[in-house]
């Protein structure tokens, strides 16, 4: 490798970083004796090429994760390997954006009230796919910050999703409040993720933890993890 092939070097930075996010979590497992094999981590890939995304792809990754609608919907076209991955919507999204999401995303991650599971549903028929859906649960204290269904309308919510023809309830995802313990709001995550397993048994999924919590996510029973800027790095730099 030389200084002139970028997609070498960036190869290998990609690599490394990866080898250090895998590190984390095993040793997070280890401290909770927990098998990493049940922690599947999603490469939060927006801002960032279609070319990293393949080089992700022969690092090992199965899974990536986009926030913005048409920003993933151009970029995924170019992905060589995409029947490789699972691509993951975890971005909030507006009900008129499901016909277009529900083209690429295998999984949507950001469910948050009826009208869009209506909207996703609808979709999924249209276009004769069954996506994977996650309640989105808020773990504010005040219930505004970076969306979702409030803890005590999750549940109704999944029955929503259970109700529908073309989605595929798989469990729930949450975001830790900015300033806040993470440990607390994963807590509240899973005693609200073990309610709704209680009346669906598939729904065993529970989407936790970025790069800078996602230790605190793994201790919290996380079975997904959306990790961006430690693998990727920083967003700016790439955009």
């Amino acid at each position: 490798m030389t200084h002139d092939d970028p997609v070498a070097t960036r190869r290998v930075e990609l690599g490394e970083r990866l080898s250090a996010v895998r590190a984390r979590i095993v040793r997070a497992c280890e401290t909770v004796d927990r098998d990493p094999a049940e922690v599947t981590l999603i490469a939060v890939t927006k801002f960032f090429p279609a070319s990293d995304i393949d080089l992700l792809v022969e690092l090992g990754v199965t899974a990536i994760g986009e926030n913005r609608d048409q920003e993933a919907s151009a970029k995924l076209g170019s992905v060589s390997r995409r029947e490789e991955l699972t691509v993951h919507f975890i971005g909030q999204l507006q009900t008129n954006k499901a016909a277009s999401v529900v083209r690429y995303a295998d999984v949507v991650q950001s469910v948050d009230r009826p009208k869009l599971v209506a909207a996703l549903d609808r979709a999924a028929a249209a276009h004769g796919v069954r996506p994977s859906v996650l309640v989105q649960v808020s773990l504010d204290p005040d219930g505004l910050g970076r969306g979702g269904a409030r803890p005590e309308q999750a549940r109704a919510l999944a029955d929503e999703v259970r109700g529908c023809d073309h989605l595929q309830l798989r469990g729930v995802m949450g975001v830790a409040p900015l300033g806040a313990d993470p440990g607390q709001a994963f807590a509240k995550l899973r005693e609200v993720a073990h309610g709704i397993r209680a009346g669906h048994e598939g729904a065993t999924w529970i989407s936790a933890g970025m790069s800078a919590d996602l230790e605190a996510a793994v201790a919290h029973g996380a079975t997904h993890l959306r990790v961006g800027s430690a693998i990727l790095g920083s967003r700016q730099s790439h955009r």
